[in-house]
């Protein structure tokens, strides 16, 4: 085991712990650390049985279960990359995904063939690989190839800086494009998040988000097993289900978004819950808003935030527990190995509380786009650090804000409109639950901002109730000419707005 890649990782936890839990999953399956190892060596060796070898891209496609860590450290044993294939992705997304990699095999959820049949139809896979027992056509599933399986080859002796995981990003922009994480990024960045969350073996963490995100992954699952500590993996979020969880395994580590702990406070059983084992509550995708923060604070729980990207494994900064309201607004201090600056357009590191683009630089930093040199050589600075695309500022004590995205900034009257700020405090407004501030074309002003804004139950907002919030706050060029109540906001995986099918759903519409 002289690797330093992830293939090594549970078979020296199984040396050290081999009866510890590893995983839990639904109300009955539990692996140990050796248990968990032994299915790793099993499933390497069905790989290599299906032709894979170093190099080779092996992909995945279900919810979360033990097949994915499993398919994960199993191509990480013959060094081949792991590509975690969004769920919610239509046929011909994956399709595209497929391609792109140049995936050799597929393993898949039973649940996902309809898709998958049509997606491998135009993408080149050579083997598709059901979890089940058997697959649609009575070939032998994954599982029952696990038990068949012979003893796997040694781990690979890979480097750090050899490719891990190839994962896509949300493609809110255009076509997905795959990140290539190497075994150092995925390293690197869970160490961070055990330096910086303060992770410890007797961990349990309950991961309620989807693993195919690399925040799941990469600061969740992944640091977890690196540490020797329990995963409670849960295959989709239902807000009871949760609270049981919590309370029947004594979870200490929980990662979500804002809305997953909304529902998780707005439960009948929210109150009647024991959460006292929790001690980590982490949230990205967007601000914990005051109304959630408060009602976690009512009952002694405290968030840690951040800021990351795929590209960066994804964690750039965290903002510890203790900081949440001295540095509200914030999302933290850059991760312990890791750098963050701000830089103006003159590509010079940015005066404190000067927006600028936020760019970041550490051994957690991608190795570039798959396949895209041209995208891979403009995505970083000439000084090799990664261009966010980002809008954001540092404080005299080096503490990060978010301004915007690039992309998203609206430039009204030749005035520039950064729709976080606004977005910011709308959440304060009680009864709205979500808002997306965006520019729409103006004949004389060249944009003016929009919200759209999801409420309560049972609460009535319009334009100008909205619009009196905000005066005073802000400057009037600032506050969106118009508030419209939708149903839903359509969100990425990690809890983002899709501002761009929103813009195009505004621009189609008669």
């Amino acid at each position: 085991m002289s690797t330093p890649g992830l293939g090594a990782w549970l078979p020296r936890r199984r040396l050290k712990h081999p009866d510890k839990t590893a995983l839990i999953f639904g109300d009955d399956r539990r692996l140990s650390y050796a248990d968990l190892a032994t299915a790793v060596e099993r499933a390497a060796a069905v790989f290599a049985d299906h032709g894979v070898v170093r190099g080779d891209r092996v992909a995945y496609l279900g919810e979360n279960s033990p097949e994915f860590l499993v398919t994960l450290f199993g191509a990480a044993h013959l060094g081949a990359v792991f590509v975690p294939v969004n769920t919610r992705l239509a046929a011909p997304e994956i399709a595209h995904v497929l391609a792109d990699s140049g995936a050799r095999v597929l393993v898949h959820d039973p649940s996902f063939t309809d898709r998958v049949t049509a997606a491998v139809s135009t993408a080149p896979v050579a083997h598709v690989l059901s979890t089940g027992a058997s697959a649609r056509d009575g070939e032998p599933g994954l599982a029952r190839l696990l038990d068949r399986a012979v003893t796997a080859p040694p781990p690979e002796d890979v480097g750090l800086d050899d490719p891990a995981a190839l994962v896509y990003t949300s493609g809110t922009t255009g076509r997905a494009k795959g990140a290539v994480l190497t075994h150092g990024n995925l390293t690197w960045v869970s160490m961070n998040t055990i330096i910086d969350y303060d992770l410890v073996s007797s961990d349990v963490s309950l991961m309620i988000s989807p693993l195919f995100h690399v925040a799941s992954l990469g600061m969740g699952a992944l640091p977890a097993l690196l540490k020797g500590a329990t995963v409670v993996l849960e295959n989709g979020f239902e807000a009871g289900r949760a609270l049981d969880l919590i309370e029947r395994h004594g979870v200490t580590v929980v990662s979500g978004v804002p809305t997953t702990y909304q529902l998780m406070a707005d439960h009948p059983e929210w109150s009647r819950t024991d959460v006292s084992s929790l001690r980590t509550l982490t949230c990205g995708g967007s601000a914990v808003p005051p109304r959630i923060r408060e009602a976690y604070e009512a009952r002694g729980l405290s968030f840690t935030q951040g800021y990351g990207m795929t590209e960066t494994s994804p964690g750039a900064t965290s903002l510890s527990a203790a900081m949440t309201r001295a540095k509200a607004g914030s999302v933290g201090l850059p991760h312990f190995f890791t750098d963050v600056r701000v830089v103006g357009e003159d590509g010079m590191p940015a005066p404190a509380r000067t927006v600028g683009e936020i760019q970041v630089r550490g051994p957690n930093v991608f190795a570039g786009y798959h396949g895209q040199p041209e995208a891979t050589t403009a995505a970083f600075a000439l000084d090799g650090w990664f261009r966010s695309g980002d809008l954001g500022y540092l404080d005299e004590d080096g503490y990060l804000y978010i301004a915007d995205r690039l992309k998203d900034l609206i430039i009204s009257g030749g005035e520039n409109i950064y729709p976080a700020e606004v977005e910011g405090l709308i959440l304060g407004i009680p009864g709205i639950t979500g808002v997306a501030v965006i520019g729409i074309p103006d004949e004389k002003w060249g944009e003016v901002p929009i919200a759209l804004v999801t409420v309560a139950e049972g609460v009535s907002v319009d334009t100008e109730s909205v619009r009196a919030e905000l005066t005073g706050q802000i400057a009037r060029y600032k506050i969106p000419k118009t508030v419209t109540v939708v149903d839903d906001l359509p969100r990425t995986a990690s809890g983002k707005v899709r501002k761009a099918d929103l813009r195009a759903r505004l621009l189609s519409a008669p």
